[in-house]
């Protein structure tokens, strides 16, 4: 009964943390992407982010696991993975003292208010706010079930004898909080389970201690899982909070003692002094090997050596372990979607280059880009059906959405740009040549094109959709082009001046820049609707 009862209780705890987690998370919304962003590798600023997003989705472990997808995705160095790990372990202390609150009493008041509020109130930001309270209530419900099922075994033998061979031998201690935390996978929820024996008298915070150091141990598991199957650098970032966390604990064991009798002075409960122990612990830890990282860093290096490849074929900026936070993943889905509008502009421009230049390795870097851009099409479609079957806000899923239609558009882009190259081919193989009237025209349409495809492309980025809306006249222009340019085309072909062959391709030519125009449209309305 009192297994149930603990499984029971520990089951509400985690889901709570997550439910409020999750509410935090999308409450926060393009807050919590904007702090991602100001990583920098002033040490200082990513502790205080690491710490910051932890507090927000209430996991270290769901924060580095998002540094190894960044690391992984070349988004960001060692030394700011380094920081943000380390302001990872003390943000999490905030859910340790959350939890050391006698507020089981009243957390079914939290419970039924968080239940009307999610399940009645209008609008996402007000159902995430009940989402918040009800994962507060739902949490400390978990922990006075905690509590009262671990109050029978103060008088088990077996359980007196465990507590004792931990107060004799720390190892023990240790090894137990690696354990669970590495099963739990959540060293939140190791705390939770600590702070429930102190309430039900079961243990001392001399006790304690060497389980707490074990948590920081056993919740590097969670990122070590995350970095198999990524490249070197991933897993440099996944040992490197392996080392932080193993060396602090070395640091501070032969200080149990004074720990412990000074952490005794803050506070005469033993669930508060376990969560201040726990926040003491990390704030020290971090200030100790904050400074000494870049050694860390070196040590990493040498057990872990070589470098990746910086480019890649594939996608750059998402990665599913953002799932973990679908609001992070939302973001890295823009950044991808831009990467692969620039490839697709990127390959009008060397087309163009290719067919006025007769240079044929441009054809050839044309072709490369289109298996990139046909690679990445195929990659951000299915990482989007997965985000949308994430918890997202109304705004992230209009985003969602309307992402799959931009990128069906770049990817046509990036076909009619490939067909250009393959009418500069053509115009090489067959030697053409065009008049200076021809070649002044096809600049004309080429230059408002891509004037077109920009406007396109900085209205998504910017999600501005005043931009949009100025590509309507843009377009008008193109159209215009395109059927005067035609008309005048075949009038130079009526008068002998250019050859059959060689009016064809003009023709193909202007009708693909021309249907550019349309997709870099798509584009633009998918914006203006989406951001309006």
């Amino acid at each position: 009964m009192v297994i149930i009862k603990l499984m029971g209780g520990l089951g509400l705890f985690i889901y709570g943390m997550k439910l409020m987690g999750d509410g935090l998370e999308n409450a926060a919304g393009d807050g919590l992407k904007s702090i991602l962003e100001k990583v920098t590798s002033n040490p200082i600023t990513a502790v205080m982010i690491g710490a910051i997003v932890t507090a927000v989705i209430q996991s270290s472990s769901a924060t580095t696991v998002m540094v190894v997808g960044f690391v992984n995705a070349g988004l960001m160095n060692l030394v700011q993975a380094a920081g943000i790990i380390m302001g990872a372990n003390i943000g999490t202390t905030i859910t340790a003292q959350l939890v050391s609150f006698k507020l089981d009493e009243i957390a079914p008041v939290f419970v039924f208010v968080g239940t009307i509020m999610a399940m009645f109130a209008r609008g996402k930001k007000r159902k995430d706010i009940g989402n918040i309270i009800l994962g507060f209530g739902i949490l400390f419900t978990g922990m006075g079930i905690m509590s009262e099922a671990m109050k029978p075994l103060t008088n088990a033998p077996i359980f007196s004898e465990f507590i004792a061979s931990i107060g004799d031998n720390w190892f023990i201690g240790v090894v137990a909080g690696a354990s669970i935390t590495a099963i739990l996978q959540s060293s939140s929820a190791t705390t939770g389970i600590l702070v429930a024996l102190a309430t039900a008298g079961a243990i001392d915070i001399n006790i304690a201690l060497p389980i707490i150091f074990g948590c920081n141990i056993g919740t590097c598991i969670t990122a070590i899982i995350a970095s198999i199957g990524t490249n070197k650098t991933a897993h440099k970032a996944a040992m490197l909070h392996l080392i932080f966390n193993i060396t602090g604990t070395v640091i501070f064991l032969p200080f149990l003692g004074i720990l412990g009798s000074f952490v005794q002075t803050t506070s005469t409960d033993v669930s508060r002094q376990i969560a201040n122990a726990h926040t003491v612990f990390n704030l020290a830890n971090t200030a100790i090997l904050l400074p000494l990282s870049k050694y860390i860093i070196i040590l990493i290096n040498r057990l872990i050596p070589g470098e990746d490849e910086i480019e890649k074929a594939g996608p750059k900026y998402i990665d599913n372990r953002l799932l973990e936070t679908p609001v992070i993943a939302a973001g890295q889905v823009l950044k991808e979607t831009i990467r692969m509008a620039n490839k697709a502009k990127k390959n009008l421009e060397l087309s163009m280059k290719a067919f006025i230049d007769n240079d044929d390795t441009l054809v050839k870097k044309v072709y490369e880009n289109e298996q990139i851009i046909n690679i990445l099409e195929e990659c951000i479609t299915t990482y989007l059906v997965k985000l949308s079957k994430c918890v997202l806000s109304d705004k992230e899923q209009g985003i969602v959405a309307s992402t799959l239609h931009v990128i069906i558009d770049i990817e046509r882009v990036g076909d009619h740009a490939k067909n250009i190259a393959e009418l500069a081919n053509q115009k090489i193989n067959k030697n053409l040549k065009y008049s200076e009237d021809a070649i002044r025209e096809l600049y004309d349409i080429y230059n408002t094109t891509m004037e077109a495809l920009e406007i396109a492309i900085n209205a998504y980025a910017t999600r501005d959709a005043s931009k949009a809306k100025t590509i309507e006249e843009v377009e008008r222009k193109i159209d215009s082009y395109q059927k005067t340019y035609r008309d005048k085309h075949i009038k130079r072909l009526y008068e002998g001046k250019c050859n059959a062959y060689a009016g064809t391709i003009f023709l193909d030519l202007v009708n693909n820049f021309e249907r550019i125009g349309d997709h870099s449209t798509n584009i633009s309305e998918n914006v203006i609707e989406t951001f309006k």
